[in-house]
């Protein structure tokens, strides 16, 4: 690797980051990450801090899982890639195809299809819902339901899909026929309640009223997350996607779950469906698959969409959709790895207890400091809301907000900001001593930016 003074003179001159302006990168170099050991990344300078963004909500397993690690290595020397498209596969992906369709029973899943990542699992599951309807004969059920402050990815159909102008407004105009619903956002929503209950009623009635007003025959798919992740976290009731569910089921309509942050234990329940006992037509699903070592991702497939597509027998059954490292082998052998170690380490249940004692710790921040408006959080998936004003809500200055995660880094902790929240997603195997960490590193860095 070049020497330390060149990778710093180069830093962010030669390559676009996703998420962030150019100039602003350019301005402002991001930090340069270069190891990590356990749920610790360490800087250029040397400097460890506890990576309580889990690398993108996917490294649930730490940076030091030597089983996935091995894994991979393995499959290198043996079989480093081959397509999967017509006429071809690899044992890894035969393996894995079993494993988790075991996995998933519970959810009520049975096939796979095997992608790249999260985008392209959306983008997979929007393209197979269009198709399922044509196979039952029902060509014009080609909209989509998605809601507010959800998170998609950043593909065409799922920007599309996607509820944040953010990731929408410089790419339109998007796909048609995308109609979005209210988020269960109980600090904010235009419902003038804080009562999730009657937050996800409220949003019920609208969705049956924007299917009445579009026609259930022109529907495919309502494509939601069981915990808006990306949107700030947000938890919805514990009726709300059941009833979704309920609602889907009554008028044709296809549920996809957007999974990829919390499949794989994140909520404390092996799936957010699951934990809302809600078993979707679809689940897009990547980031933990693999624990993030390598570019991976799966849709899982219910029996009633199996049985449509399996039944088939003219054009409209045949997938004319893939990705050129679709069931990748080496992904495979990491995914299989990576189940095997998140089923030995049961990462749910530590997601749970970890998670209870992280939102006790973040609402007594929220005690103690006038910053902090709102705490959400389950499992291992958590946020802070940062305000100027509690009784306006008016959301903290980006200077605020900035000063928070540069204290916290300093204090030996990475967090994400997004807006005026701090976002917290781990890894799944952090201890109670890791929590403390998190909370008084947040502590410090809302002490510098104004809190008491």
């Amino acid at each position: 690797m070049r020497e330390t003074n060149f990778l710093i003179e180069n830093n962010a001159r030669h390559l676009w980051h996703p998420m962030a302006h150019p100039a602003e990168m350019l301005a402002n170099p991001p930090r340069i990450i270069n190891a990590a050991e356990g749920v610790d990344v360490i800087d250029i300078h040397g400097k460890k801090v506890l990576d309580a963004v889990g690398g993108l909500w996917n490294v649930n397993l730490g940076y030091s899982c030597e089983p996935v690690k091995k894994a991979i290595r393995d499959q290198l020397e043996e079989l480093p890639y081959y397509s999967t498209f017509r006429g071809t596969t690899n044992s890894p992906l035969i393996e894995l195809s079993y494993e988790l369709a075991e996995w998933f029973k519970e959810d009520g899943l049975v096939r796979a299809f095997f992608t790249s990542g999260g985008s392209d699992s959306v983008e997979t599951a929007l393209r197979l819902a269009r198709q399922y309807h044509k196979i039952n004969g029902q060509p014009e059920r080609t909209k989509f339901v998605a809601l507010k402050k959800g998170y998609h990815g950043t593909h065409f159909g799922g920007a599309s899909v996607n509820g944040n102008s953010n990731f929408r407004r410089n790419y339109e105009p998007l796909l048609p026929g995308v109609f979005h619903l209210a988020a269960p956002y109980t600090y904010r929503n235009p419902f003038n309640t804080t009562d999730a209950a009657e937050i996800a009623q409220a949003i019920a009635r609208q969705f049956e009223d924007e299917i009445a007003f579009q026609g259930a025959d022109t529907i495919a798919a309502l494509i939601m997350e069981p915990v808006l992740g990306a949107g700030g976290v947000i938890v919805p009731h514990e009726t709300f996607m059941p009833l979704m569910r309920e609602i889907c089921d009554k008028h044709g309509i296809l549920l996809i779950a957007d999974e990829v942050i919390t499949a794989f234990g994140r909520t404390g329940a092996w799936t957010g469906s699951r934990g809302w006992g809600v078993k979707p037509d679809m689940m897009s699903t990547a980031k933990a698959i693999t624990n993030g070592y390598f570019p991976f991702g799966a849709v899982m497939i219910s029996e009633k969409v199996t049985a449509a597509f399996e039944s088939n027998k003219n054009s409209f059954g045949s997938i004319g959709h893939g990705y050129t490292y679709s069931g990748h082998p080496v992904g495979a052998a990491a995914a299989l790895a990576t189940l095997k170690e998140t089923k030995r380490q049961n990462t749910a249940a530590n997601a749970a207890a970890r998670g209870a004692e992280l939102m006790a710790g973040l609402e007594g921040l929220k005690a103690k400091h006038e910053l902090v408006g709102d705490v959400r959080g389950k499992g291992l998936m958590a946020a802070l809301e940062l305000v100027s004003d509690r009784q306006k809500k008016s959301a903290a200055a980006k200077d605020v907000v900035a000063k928070v995660y540069d204290t916290a880094y300093e204090a030996g902790v990475m967090v994400r900001t997004s807006g005026s929240n701090v976002i917290i997603s781990p890894p799944l195997v952090i201890s109670a001593g890791d929590v403390s960490r998190i909370i008084s590193a947040l502590d410090e860095g809302l002490s510098a930016a104004g809190g008491k």
